[in-house]
């Protein structure tokens, strides 16, 4: 076995050097690398222990670059390093290095060392041989082999020397030459040092956010010149927000036009998430002087459209005296919650608080009773609203004259006596709290004589009843307490169809039967309306309290905030509440085939309790093997899901319009073994997910779908109208409802329409049919007074009327499982993100799947500066581009891959415009740009403000 001393001794040093002499001197680089040429040179200046030790060094680090030579010339030379890292160090330690250790360090790479190593020398002369021809290569790519003198080369040998002899005393391997520098280029520091090089910031720290920051970095070479940076030179920013959220930089290298800025990178990034950022610069796996960098960023200009009124109802209810504070989250263009007030500045300042009575007239008097101030332990603004006297009024905050969303409401101040009346009634177990009121009139059409009917309000219900001969109840409507009932405050002088009969109705003395101590309203008629059931205008002496018993019942069934985020957990936490002892999540067994996914799964589930569909389910697929830890459920309600509401034809969901990215609604129209049960079946399968999602985020099951809004709508009891066409029809609301919106059909006596729809065979186009949407509708004649009435009748006819069984029967499995009063908490808007979660864009998917038109080098530096806007979009900002483009904001099932067109980015032969959309062929068209920050500024506005026209079509 050889040992290292006599590796070292046994390489065959005679082959590889030159002779010396007297007269000769050293002529070549090869000379002045033989590290038996160091003692002649210079260890007359060295005590003997240096010498030694200068001379190990040498040898060592010879041994090295022929190694490193070696794993070059087999395609091996990144993993020199992490060789180096485990004292491989040369081709003699290759013999040595055990097949398993290799293996982890090379990976799939193992194949290329193995066949390297077996054609090694196996005799130490052929060894010897080997390693002088590798030390020939070495030197040889030096680049310089030019005749030296004597005082030259001493110099050169004494800087090596000198070099070495540092790394061997200090152990520091670093500072021996990397594989892309020659031995002269070491030598003289001809080579990009990242130590050396500098960061000029443009941009103050703390900087606001909003806006597209640059910093320059300048390159220097080891020996302190300028050193002109490239492509090949690794280098590599990376600028990292707080919650380690990765932020697209752009690095513009050098100057075309000025050459002394060869040696500079720009390097831009858009901030749009306040907090601090961690900015490293790197040179390979190095970072330059002073990396990483932290910069701060704080929130930007408060947003009105952005910041919010936390508030529990639509209706505030304060008592007299008693003060009552919500509150303000003020927030920037990008959601930052603002807390960067300088010590000289008023937070509420841009604040304006504006007090109306129900005529919309400015109340002066109550200028004072609402009140802002700011709470700087949580950063938000109090609204702290006080009144002296009972009172139904309005309120409305702006900010710098801009609406804040949520900040427009109705205010009832109770006395006294009348609060402690509501929370009495609402304490009540019996719930049978009443109050007498006068009917004004149904859906708009007044009763010739107002009619005496009693309120009966409880924790689920609002009942109005009328008394037929005074002993016989009849009910006239019932209104779920939710958040789509809304109750809306009339004033006496309401111009109301029914105003005629207030006089009499105000006068009547409306006994109740719930002891109210006295009338602290200041008018009587309001209207409550579910957007379902016809509206119903009341007028009653106690309709603020009627109000507030109503309001302090809802704030109760939805958590007591009107936020998604809280609604959310309050449902969640009732549906908990709700199973009970369900909440165990056995395990339950379900076999089923991968081929025959949904009838094999309506067999397994047929005789399932409630309780069963609430067990935590363990998938098996015939015929494969596997063990569900929770993927195969996932995969399992992922197949179901395309399954189900994939729309094909003939089956359970279809699409008003050929897009892939439509919506998708109940199929009237499909297979005749598609029988009712199917959609039973669909909305128990809805109702699992959203009950696993109950139980934690570690269960969450998303339901893989894209309904249309009045299919969501419906399935919270709300009333279908032509405004769903927008979203679920949008070609039909384009040529059919916006024309007759548009049009004046009083005058236009060319275009008749009449209150009937129209059914075409859907294959030969011959008229079928047709159905009147109102009763004797071929009758009546659609004028501009009942335009909406009939577009109204066309959408229930359309969206509800003809599929009115299948959503009875999805409705039927869906609540066996979630109660329909959970679920009427929600818009519709918030029931597809309690189903769908928000939209999530793969930007490595859009990359995949898509197509570009131009090739031109302007066309594919806006195409990377494209990449990097994209790449640091927000969810919200995404889905914009996507409207924009697609004319729809989400993708259908399968991502990017599956838009149809493909999504198409163009060369515009413009500049400086704002980019333009064909939704028809889901294509981005963009312009030319002088710089990143004017492109990333149209591109923002196009998308923000361009849904309608830039080329939209």
């Amino acid at each position: 076995m050889w040992s290292p001393e006599s590796e070292i001794n046994s390489i065959g040093m005679t082959t590889m050097r030159h002779s010396i002499s007297s007269s000769s001197g050293i002529s070549t680089l090869s000379s002045c690398g033989n590290p038996e040429m160091l003692p002649e040179l210079l260890t007359k200046e060295l005590p003997p222990s240096d010498e030694h030790r200068l001379q190990r060094a040498a040898l060592n680090l010879q041994q090295k670059l022929i190694l490193r030579e070696w794993l070059k010339e087999n395609r091996l030379q990144s993993y020199y390093s992490r060789l180096i890292a485990i004292e491989v160090t040369s081709i003699e330690d290759v013999y040595w290095l055990e097949d398993s250790r290799a293996s982890q360090i090379l990976g799939k790479d193992f194949g290329i060392w193995n066949q390297a190593r077996q054609k090694l020398p196996t005799s130490k002369s052929n060894l010897e041989m080997l390693k002088a021809d590798l030390w020939s290569t070495v030197v040889k790519t030096s680049n310089h082999q030019d005749a030296w003198t004597w005082g030259g080369m001493l110099v050169v040998s004494v800087s090596v020397a000198g070099l070495v002899t540092l790394a061997a005393i200090s152990g520091n391997t670093s500072l021996a030459p990397e594989a892309r520098h020659s031995l002269l280029q070491y030598v003289t520091g001809k080579y990009l040092l990242p130590s050396n090089c500098r960061v000029e910031w443009h941009f103050q720290d703390p900087s606001p956010v909003g806006n597209t920051v640059s910093f320059t970095v300048r390159f220097f070479q080891r020996n302190g010149n300028a050193y002109w940076i490239c492509d090949t030179d690794q280098f590599y920013v990376e600028v990292t927000a707080e919650g380690a959220k990765k932020v697209v930089a752009i690095s513009e290298l050098g100057s075309s036009t000025d050459p002394n800025n060869a040696n500079e990178a720009k390097v831009k990034f858009t901030v749009r998430t306040a907090g601090q950022y961690k900015i490293s610069i790197m040179i390979g796996n190095s970072h330059i002087a002073g990396s990483p960098f932290y910069r701060n960023f704080v929130p930007g200009a408060i947003s009105a459209p952005r910041s919010r009124l936390i508030r529990s109802s639509s209706v505030v209810v304060c008592q007299v005296g008693l003060p009552n504070i919500l509150y303000i989250e003020a927030r920037d263009d990008f959601g930052n919650l603002c807390t960067n007030f300088d010590n000289d500045s008023d937070p509420i300042r841009g604040y304006l608080v504006e007090i109306y009575d129900l005529n919309d007239q400015i109340c002066e008097k109550y200028n004072s009773a609402i009140t802002l101030s700011y709470d700087k332990v949580n950063s938000r603004i109090n609204v702290i609203v006080l009144f002296p006297e009972p009172i139904c009024l309005r309120a409305r905050i702006t900010y710098e004259g801009q609406q804040i969303p949520n900040a427009h409401f109705d205010l009832i101040v109770l006395s006294s006596c009348d609060t402690t009346l509501v929370h009495k009634n609402i304490a009540s177990r019996k719930h049978n709290i009443s109050y007498d009121a006068k009917l004004l009139s149904v859906a708009g059409q007044p009763k010739s004589k107002p009619r005496k009917v009693h309120c009966y309000i409880g924790p689920k219900q609002f009942t109005i009843k009328e008394m037929i001969l005074k002993i016989i109840p009849k009910r006239i409507a019932t209104f779920r307490v939710c958040p789509s009932t809304r109750i809306h405050f009339l004033a006496t002088t309401s111009s109301s169809s029914s105003s005629s009969s207030l006089t009499s109705t105000l006068n009547d003395d409306n006994n109740n039967n719930n002891g109210s101590s006295s009338n602290s309203s200041n008018g009587t008629i309001f209207i409550i309306d579910d957007g379902s059931q016809p509206k119903i205008e009341l007028s009653s002496k106690d309709r603020n309290l009627i109000a507030a018993t109503f309001t302090h019942f809802l704030i109760k069934n939805i958590g007591g905030s009107e936020t998604f985020k809280d609604k959310q957990d309050f449902f969640y936490h009732e549906v908990r509440k709700f199973h009970g002892s369900n909440c165990f999540h056995e395990k339950i067994s379900l076999k089923v085939q991968r081929e025959k996914i949904l009838e094999s799964s309506m067999k397994a589930t047929k005789n399932f309790s409630v309780s069963d569909w609430c067990g935590n389910f363990e998938i098996t697929f015939q015929g494969e093997q596997g063990v569900d830890y929770g993927g195969l459920r996932r995969e399992w309600i992922e197949l179901i899901c395309t399954a189900l509401f994939e729309p094909v034809d003939g089956g359970l969901f279809c699409t008003f319009h050929e897009k892939r990215q439509a919506l998708v609604h109940p199929n009237q129209n499909r297979a005749s073994h598609l029988k009712l049960k199917y959609y039973e079946f669909a909305g128990k399968i809805v109702g699992k997910c959203l009950y696993e999602s109950a139980l934690g985020s570690s269960y969450r099951q998303l339901v893989r779908a894209r309904f249309t809004r009045s299919f969501l709508a419906q399935l919270i009891g709300l009333r279908v109208h032509y405004k769903h066409f927008e979203q679920d029809d949008p070609e039909l609301y384009l040529q059919k409802i916006k024309y007759i919106l548009d049009t004046d059909l009083d005058k236009n006596e060319n275009v008749e329409i009449y209150f009937v729809e129209e059914v075409y065979d859907n294959t030969m186009g011959q008229l079928i049919r047709t159905v009147d949407l109102i009763p004797n509708g071929s009758k009546i004649r659609v004028r501009n007074s009942n335009k909406s009435q009939y577009l109204d009748a066309l959408a229930t006819h359309r969206l509800s009327n003809n599929v009115k069984e299948e959503i009875d029967s999805f409705l039927k499995g869906l609540n066996l499982i979630i109660p329909d009063n959970l679920l009427s908490i929600f818009d519709e808007n918030e029931l597809e993100l309690l189903l769908c979660g928000t939209g999530e864009y793969s930007i490595a998917d859009f990359k995949a799947n898509h197509i570009v038109n131009g090739s031109n080098q302007e066309f594919r530096r806006v195409l990377d500066w494209f990449w990097a806007a994209v790449s640091n979009f927000s969810q919200t900002e995404m889905a914009r581009l996507l409207q924009f483009t697609t004319g729809c904001s989400q993708l259908p099932h399968g991502g990017f891959q599956e838009l149809n067109p493909k999504f198409q980015i163009t060369s515009a032969p413009t500049f400086a415009n704002l980019p333009t959309a064909h939704t028809c062929f889901n294509q981005l068209c963009l312009p030319d740009y002088e710089s990143y920050e004017q492109f990333e500024r149209a591109l923002l506005i196009a998308i923000s403000e361009g849904n309608e026209g830039f080329g939209m079509s």
